[in-house]
């Protein structure tokens, strides 16, 4: 494990394997650096690999008050320490972060995103607006498990009747770990899942070079969203990857990744 500190002196883990030009890898909602391990594997003979703990979870420390641009600024930082440039790879709100940081300047050279989560139309019912006070309500309250519960029922869209086999599975105290993220994630997001594409318009000059990636057996909202986004784009490529969902198997979507990182422009 390595460390880089943020502006506001927040503490950002990270892990970094491989060679060649660096890759952040950014994760959604309640990930940490853990999960992005398998993809790095496959990824790492052609180039440095990065996957952090973004602040609040994992070995990352937290400093108040939360607020999107201090997650831009862990990530600045982050890329200083690696290099001083890197491409990004940002799954589901991991992938709004990427764009946001991209948007406000960072020296990001390729972009990679896997089904942010927008709510562009009518295909799913927009988040309610009061689901981000509802969520620090909850954790501030000490109900961290219903907010996880919140999130996965609201947020999510996870069936009801799933929810007691999913509060009883192995991972569901890490879930309750990082429960007070789930906020930022919310604010990431920002009103860009209300039902309308216009809130994409914010990246329309972003010209980064961006591959944006879908899954064939998502459901039709997230695969909305993805093909508004690279539209919405001025230099991007559009990908689905047939058979896959919200998380595609490694050996399926490496190889789709390696190729684009590897394009020079």
């Amino acid at each position: 494990m390595e460390t880089a500190r943020s502006a506001d002196g927040t503490t950002i883990a990270f892990d970094r394997t491989g060679s060649g030009p660096p890759l952040v890898l950014i994760g959604g909602a309640m990930s940490t650096r853990g999960a992005a391990a398998d993809l790095a594997s496959h990824l790492d003979a052609d180039l440095t690999v990065v996957a952090y703990d973004r602040r609040g979870r994992g070995d990352s420390s937290d400093t108040a008050p939360y607020a999107v641009e201090r997650e831009i600024e862990d990530l600045d930082a982050l890329i200083g320490a690696v290099g001083g440039s890197a491409s990004l790879l940002g799954h589901s709100s991991g992938a709004v972060l990427c764009l946001r940081a991209t948007a406000a300047g960072l020296r990001v050279l390729r972009l990679a995103v896997y089904e942010p989560p927008f709510i562009v139309d009518g295909s799913r019912e927009p988040l309610p607006d009061d689901y981000v006070p509802h969520l620090d309500e909850l954790v501030a309250a000490g109900r961290r498990g219903d907010a996880v519960e919140y999130f996965l029922t609201v947020g999510v869209q996870v069936p009801p009747q799933l929810i007691d086999q999913i509060r009883s599975s192995p991972g569901w105290p890490d879930m309750e770990s990082v429960a007070h993220t789930l906020a930022y994630d919310g604010l990431v997001m920002g009103d860009a899942m209300a039902g309308s594409p216009e809130p994409l318009m914010r990246w329309a000059t972003v010209e980064t070079p961006t591959l944006v990636i879908d899954g064939g057996e998502s459901p039709p909202w997230i695969r909305n969203s993805a093909r508004t986004l690279a539209e919405t784009l001025p230099n991007s490529t559009y990908r689905t990857l047939q058979g896959q969902g919200h998380g595609p198997a490694s050996a399926v979507l490496a190889p789709v990744l390696a190729g684009f990182f590897a394009a020079r422009k």
